[in-house]
């Protein structure tokens, strides 16, 4: 069961710095080359030194060692260091288990990597290859003789359960992808920068999986983004005011898989952001009406809608309409869908910039930005919220 009562870390940490590499398409270097500068970017913008750092966390889907990444970028000796497993849902978690160890005091400085050529190397959409036997694995058994072999085919199925339960159609996903484009053009960083896209072009793109279509599925990008997290108190001397972590969760739903949940009661839904969704409104305090700006993980438009059905933004079935409304400043960055994909790492970015004021498509007086991982597999999430 999900946590009854608020739990002790909020405010206990906060985020110094962030790094990022250029996001392209071939980054024409190792994805070690591209964890040390993301790391070092992001130290250098905390206004720190390889030395200040005592902590590593990244994703078990990483090819960079934390030893390895810590010698590379000539971090000495490590007093604590963490992965987080599937996948993009592991994105908020890296800051969870860092807001951790250095609330405790196992840590001082620790840093959250994620890096790698998801374009040029290994391609993530391109589905299950070449996978050992697991446990985990044997689940796709069922789905994978059918032909459901990508991840977008898997949330084919829970997106078209999830328009025939509304009365909706593949068009609703548009607002996403048009929300998303329209952050991402005016964001010199991002892979679409200077090129928003219409709900006809929206409705005019390939079929993916039906009901998906091109545009409601992200990019794939090479890049890397790290993220700095220490105490408030040291981090208010440093070069920037701190985005303090108010509260962090990760979550997993009853009979969860990843990205194949369909045994589950229904499909509409995302229980295991339901169960994220709890902890942080119980830790934080808040409620939806109390926050400023949404990082939605994005990987696909459909499970946008319902994460913000999940968080009670709206009710089940009116994500489209909530999006379409702008009701909620979303993913200022460009999204995965715009800007780049980096399993959401990129996005904890853009809330840290947004409670800093310095984000390209500032929302004024941004103060409180709720931030998710990961949508159809365990996941995680944050509130990142101004100093007091």
């Amino acid at each position: 069961m999900s946590l009854r009562h608020p739990d002790g870390l909020g405010g206990r940490a906060a985020v110094a710095g962030i790094g990022a590499t250029e996001f392209s398409k071939d980054s024409g270097r190792s994805e070690l080359s591209l964890a040390v500068e993301a790391v070092r970017a992001a130290l250098d913008d905390a206004g720190l030194t390889p030395g200040d750092v005592d902590g590593l966390v990244t994703f078990t889907m990483d090819t960079n060692p934390e030893i390895t990444v810590a010698q590379a970028a000539g971090i000495g000796e490590l007093s604590f260091f963490s992965r987080v497993h599937y996948g993009g849902g592991a994105a908020c978690a890296t800051v969870q288990q860092a807001a951790l160890a250095v609330a405790v005091g196992v840590a001082e400085v620790v840093v959250c990597y994620r890096a790698f050529n998801e374009r040029s190397g290994r391609r993530f959409g391109s589905g299950v290859q070449q996978r050992e036997p697991s446990a985990e694995g044997a689940a796709l058994g069922w789905q994978l003789p059918f032909g459901l072999l990508t991840p977008a085919s898997w949330v084919a199925m829970a997106a078209q359960r999830y328009l025939y339960a509304y009365g909706l159609t593949p068009e609703v996903f548009g607002h996403v992808a048009v929300t998303d484009r329209r952050h991402a053009a005016n964001n010199p960083a991002a892979y679409f920068h200077g090129k928003p896209i219409t709900l006809a072009d929206h409705a005019a793109s390939r079929w993916i999986a039906e009901p998906l279509r091109l545009l409601d599925c992200c990019q794939e990008t090479d890049g890397g983004q790290a993220i700095v997290v220490t105490t408030p108190e040291r981090a208010r001397d440093l070069r920037h005011a701190p985005a303090v972590v108010l509260a962090a969760a990760q979550g997993a739903g009853r009979r969860q898989e990843a990205m194949t949940s369909f045994y589950r009661d229904g499909l509409t839904g995302l229980p295991e952001m339901g169960v994220v969704a709890r902890q942080l409104w119980q830790t934080s305090g808040l409620r939806p009406s109390d926050i400023d700006v949404g990082i939605l993980y994005d990987h696909f438009t459909p499970f946008v809608l319902m994460q913000l059905e999940e968080f009670g933004f709206c009710a089940p079935g009116e994500g489209g309409d909530f999006v379409a409304a702008d009701a909620l400043p979303l993913n200022t960055h460009g999204g995965q869908l715009g800007e780049a994909y980096l399993h959401g790492m990129n996005g904890i970015a853009e809330a840290v910039r947004q409670v800093r004021g310095s984000s390209v498509n500032q929302i004024p007086g941004a103060a409180r930005v709720l931030v998710t991982a990961g949508t159809g597999v365990p996941t995680s999430g944050l509130v990142l919220g101004a100093d007091a």
